[in-house]
């Protein structure tokens, strides 16, 4: 634990002396001032410091990673943009900049959180302990997809073929407002008894009828794709707290 603390203050202070290093290029050679500003040349220390405390391990669980993660990047943003105000940016400016920062954070973050999956499941493999479940739930979700499939793209199509030309009452009306809505529910209601949250489910369900809009509607349908994603979501939603709620042994009724 020492030793975890003592790399993080080292890395805290090279972070804040290379952002002292990048104010003195910025404002003299990008900027092209001829003094150094004592409020740019902080706020360059605090963003190296920030960026120093980022490259230090992830948390051991979830929970913490997304806490410590969200809380740095808040106080990050927060020194990006008065930085960017101390150098002129304003108003949409620095909404602009913030898209850019936030875009480039999690890019890196996504970067260094892979890495540390993989050295997780190979750690995990070697001590011969179960793998856990896999990023967002995509090896627990994989099975119901030939059903997504199915009731997404199939069963739009089938129905069309014995659809009226002139009113489409199968595919306009009863697959969108009952079965699209009924089988998204109750399949993403069995995933979350077996599985919990898997939150690729409903995207799925969501992505894979988007082609149908616009092969069998148009863009005004587009609401088709919301029809069966919400409840395959309040399904999943509801499958978790069921799953919470009963005994292990009693969800897989």
């Amino acid at each position: 634990m020492k030793k975890l603390e003592g790399a993080g203050l080292a890395r805290v202070a090279a972070g804040a002396v290379l952002g002292l290093a990048f104010s003195a290029v910025l404002e003299l050679y990008i900027v092209g001032t001829r003094e150094l500003s004592p409020v740019i040349c902080l706020l360059c220390a605090v963003l190296g410091a920030a960026a120093g405390i980022a490259t230090l391990p992830f948390a051991d669980d979830g929970k913490s990673l997304l806490l410590r993660s969200g809380a740095h990047f808040g106080v990050t943003s927060v020194v990006f943009l008065l930085l960017a105000a101390q150098l002129g940016a304003h108003g949409v400016e620095l909404l602009a900049w913030l898209a850019i920062l936030a875009v480039l954070y999690a890019l890196i973050w996504l970067g260094r959180w892979i890495g540390w999956y993989v050295e997780v499941m190979q750690l995990r493999t070697l001590l011969g302990l179960s793998l856990g479940p896999s990023p967002l739930k995509w090896r627990e979700t994989l099975p119901y997809l030939p059903f997504v499939l199915l009731l997404c793209d199939g069963l739009p199509l089938l129905l069309r073929a014995f659809d009226a030309p002139d009113v489409p009452v199968l595919s306009g009306l009863i697959l969108p407002y009952l079965l699209l809505p009924v089988g998204g529910f109750f399949a993403g209601l069995s995933l979350g008894k077996r599985q919990g949250l898997c939150p690729l489910y409903p995207a799925a369900c969501f992505v894979c009828y988007l082609p149908m809009v616009y092969l069998l509607f148009n863009y005004t349908a587009l609401f088709h794709c919301f029809m069966v994603a919400l409840p395959a979501l309040a399904g999943n939603g509801m499958g978790w707290l069921y799953r919470r709620a009963v005994p292990k042994g009693e969800t897989e009724l």
